[in-house]
């Protein structure tokens, strides 16, 4: 299958990229820099230059794709609205080249788009209000293309995709704790996130593309939930600093935005069960805990 990719030069892009190759897929994938396009084709992928703002190139690039891998994402966090359209209108785009052939189209989301406070399944509504509801017409928008004869689905990734050189969620808590000499967490701790090691992600794109039916959500969680509580406590021991619980009001000021610290006290357990069972995804690589102690995290030079 020849793959078009965006995020192809991201953070678990490279990971997809080099999944989709040695499985035997051919992959092009959007770059927007010379930096970029060098990355991709390190990677062994094929370089198409332009950005999600660049309309006519996503068309071309889909134009030209047995598949389309949707993982690009970003843009003014201090106007979410806009980030929101610039997505919806990168996946339409993307889309519409592929209606009535049945091709495949996975867009990407994240589990923290679901209620609060119970195990979300992939048959679950998500939360219209919660903390990342600006992901959710994103989510929509892909779906759609189920009822006009596209192979499309949805992979939300756990808030914690980790491995080596992440700079995610779990880099930014390290990064305050080494600022501030402590580790913390809000209230007791107890509140959960889902994560998934990099390269289990990659493998379930890969599945995603090849076989995931029409319509299909997909949960990219290896774990459930993990407390912040384990994670600001293997943080400590790993940089020798206390842990400390913090209040809302606290963790406020105390980590890198107000955003921060409600992703931080957010308890947003996830369930890939369902994902399991229908494409056969199995994952096998440390888990985030382990990671932490044992990986890249806590050794790499303070940024």
């Amino acid at each position: 299958m020849h793959v078009f990719v965006t995020g192809g030069s991201g953070q678990t892009g490279p990971a997809v990229v080099t999944e989709l190759i040695a499985a035997g897929h051919t992959v092009t994938a959007l770059a927007r820099s010379d930096t970029a396009a060098a990355r991709l084709e390190s990677l062994g992928a094929t370089p198409h230059r332009g950005s999600l703002d660049d309309l006519g190139s996503l068309r071309r690039g889909a134009e030209a794709a047995d598949g389309v891998l949707h993982m690009a994402y970003g843009g003014d966090f201090s106007d979410l609205g806009d980030m929101m359209r610039r997505d919806r209108t990168a996946i339409e785009t993307l889309g519409r080249p592929l209606e009535d052939s049945g091709k495949p189209l996975v867009v990407t989301s994240g589990t923290l788009v679901m209620p609060a406070g119970r195990v979300a399944t992939e048959l679950d509504e998500p939360d219209t209000t919660g903390i990342a509801a600006f992901r959710i017409a994103g989510e929509r928008a892909g779906l759609s293309f189920a009822a006009r004869g596209v192979r499309a689905s949805v992979v939300r990734l756990a808030p914690t995709v980790h491995g080596p050189e992440d700079h995610g969620f779990i880099p930014m808590l390290i990064a305050t704790a080494r600022k501030t000499g402590v580790s913390a967490y809000i209230g007791d701790g107890t509140n959960r996130w889902p994560a998934v090691h990099r390269l289990d992600a990659a493998a379930l794109f890969r599945l995603a593309l090849e076989k995931a039916p029409a319509g299909s959500v997909l949960h990219g969680v290896a774990e459930s939930g993990v407390t912040l509580k384990s994670i600001a406590e293997t943080i400590a021991r790993g940089l020798d600093l206390p842990t400390v619980s913090l209040t809302p009001d606290e963790a406020a000021t105390h980590f890198v935005s107000p955003f921060m610290a409600t992703a931080y006290g957010f308890d947003g357990p996830a369930s890939s069960a369902h994902t399991r069972e229908l494409l056969g995804w199995s994952p096998t690589h440390p888990a985030l805990l382990e990671d932490l102690e044992h990986g890249d995290y806590l050794t790499r030079p303070a940024s």
